[in-house]
């Protein structure tokens, strides 16, 4: 089996998705105009897609709310300090500082305009 997507039920999905395919180098690979109003982005290798979505029939969760240590949307990249400082010009918000962990890998954790939690990711030694 594959994992085709992970989703979330936001309140405003499409300019959810415009913000992940403008600053995260995402594109859509399918969008409803109908409710419950999807917009699946894959990353720019084409092997993950996420899902923002509004759908009436459940509340869409309080993402503030959520420590990122519970679950976060992580990225990929080469230059982890460029990468934060650019999200957070585009309307990210900083949770916590740049942290290196023992293997060497670079890490840090910010939320999304709508308070999804994010990581970066600058890895010594990729996971795949």
């Amino acid at each position: 089996m594959l994992l085709e997507h992970i989703a979330f039920n936001v309140p405003e999905p499409a300019a959810a998705a415009t913000w992940y395919v403008t600053h995260l180098e995402m594109r859509v690979v399918r969008s409803q105009t109908v409710s419950p109003f999807g917009h699946f982005l894959v990353d720019s290798a084409g092997r993950s897609v996420v899902e923002f979505y509004n759908n009436p029939g459940d509340a869409v969760p309080d993402l503030r709310a959520v420590h990122p240590l519970r679950h976060h949307v992580a990225f990929l990249t080469d230059d982890i300090a460029a990468d934060w400082a650019r999200l957070i010009a585009a309307g990210a918000q900083a949770v916590d500082e740049i942290v290196t962990t023992p293997a060497g890998d670079r890490l840090v954790f910010m939320r999304d305009p709508w308070g999804l939690p994010l990581q970066l990711v600058q890895r010594t030694k990729p996971l795949m």
